[in-house]
C-alpha cells in the first residue's frame, strides 16, 4: 500500500523495530550532547569549576538510564493508552508511574556515576538525597510525559499511515446495507480516504490494548474494540478463537503444530505464526483432527 507521496507502509513495517530503536538512541544521544555542552560550559567557568570530563559523565549516565527505561514507558502506554473514553484513568496510572520511573532513573544514574568515578580514582557524591531526589523528580516528571506524548503522537501518525478500521454504522435513514450484528465488511480510513475490506479477507486478528489489529494481506488495520466484542460479530464457521489474544480465519490456516507444553503453533498461508493455547486447541482438533492442515 503506497500513499500519494510514495510512502510504502509494507516496506516500513519490515524496518519498523530497528527504526523505532534507532529513533530513541539518536534523540537521547543528541539530547546528551546538547546537555553535556551546556553543563560543561556552566561548570567550566563558574566559581566551582569541575574537571572537563565530569559534566559528560553526569549527562551520559543519565541518558543511559533513560534509554534503559524507554521500553518500559512504551509498554506502559500500550497497557494504559490515552483514549477519549479512558484518558482520566490512564492519566492517574501514569502519574503514579512517574515515581518508580524517577527512583529507577536516579538509582541507575548514581550507580553509573559512582562506577565511572571509581575507574578514574575519584569519589562521586550525589549530595543531600532528599533535596536532590526532589529536584530529579521534577525533571523526571517532565521527561516521563515527554516520552508518553511522543509515543502517543508517533502511534497516531502510524495509525493514519496504516489505516484505521471501524465497523459500518447503521445509517441515519433507511435500512442498513448489510447486517449490523454480523458485518460483511469493515470501513477503513487512511489519509483522508475511505475504502472497504471484506470480513472474509481478514486472515487473523490480534488484541492490542483497546484495539484489535486486523491482519489483511500483510497489512494491519487497528479496530477500536475488544476481542470478545468483535468475536461475537464474526462468522463462527470461519473465525475461531485460538488464544485469549488471537482469532484466526480457518480459510487461511495452513498447519497446526502441537507443542510439548500442550499448546500449539499455527502457521497461516502468508507464513505468519500464531500461538494456540491448550484451552482452545481442542476446538481445532474437532475440525481438523491432530494432522496438519494442508493447503
Amino acid at each position: 500500500m503506497t500513499t500519494r507521496r510514495g510512502f510504502d507502509i509494507r516496506k516500513f513495517e519490515r524496518w519498523r523495530r530497528p527504526f523505532e530503536i534507532g529513533i530513541w538512541v539518536v534523540v537521547i544521544a543528541l539530547n546528551t550532547v546538547f546537555n553535556g555542552m551546556v553543563s560543561w560550559f556552566d561548570h567550566g567557568r563558574g566559581a566551582h569549576k569541575v574537571a572537563t570530563i565530569e559534566p559528560w559523565i553526569w549527562e551520559i549516565s543519565s541518558s543511559v538510564a533513560l534509554l534503559i527505561l524507554a521500553p518500559f514507558v512504551v509498554m506502559a502506554t500500550r497497557r494504559w493508552p490515552f483514549r477519549f473514553d479512558s484518558w482520566r484513568q490512564s492519566l492517574k496510572v501514569h502519574l503514579v508511574l512517574t515515581l518508580p520511573f524517577c527512583l529507577i532513573h536516579v538509582g541507575a544514574m548514581v550507580g553509573l556515576r559512582k562506577l565511572a568515578y571509581a575507574m578514574l580514582g575519584a569519589h562521586y557524591d550525589f549530595g543531600n538525597w532528599p533535596v536532590q531526589l526532589g529536584y530529579e523528580y521534577l525533571k523526571d516528571f517532565r521527561t516521563y510525559f515527554i516520552f508518553v506524548g511522543s509515543i502517543c503522537l508517533y502511534g497516531f501518525v502510524l495509525r493514519r499511515l496504516q489505516g484505521e478500521a471501524t465497523l459500518l454504522a447503521e445509517p441515519d435513514e433507511g435500512p442498513p446495507v448489510e447486517p449490523i450484528e454480523r458485518p460483511e465488511r469493515f470501513l477503513v480510513r487512511k489519509l483522508g480516504k475511505e475504502f472497504l475490506i471484506a470480513a472474509r479477507e481478514i486472515e487473523w486478528l490480534q488484541a492490542s490494548g483497546n484495539y484489535v489489529n486486523l491482519h489483511v494481506r500483510g497489512r494491519d488495520y487497528p479496530l477500536r474494540a475488544t476481542m470478545a466484542g468483535i468475536e461475537e460479530r464474526l462468522d463462527p464457521q470461519r473465525f475461531v478463537r485460538v488464544h485469549r489474544s488471537y482469532l484466526v480465519n480457518l480459510d487461511y490456516l495452513l498447519e497446526i503444530e502441537p507443542l510439548e507444553t500442550g499448546d500449539a503453533r499455527l502457521t497461516l498461508r502468508d507464513g505468519a505464526t500464531v500461538p494456540c493455547s491448550r484451552r482452545f486447541r481442542n476446538q481445532l482438533r474437532e475440525r481438523f483432527g491432530d494432522t496438519p492442515v494442508s493447503a
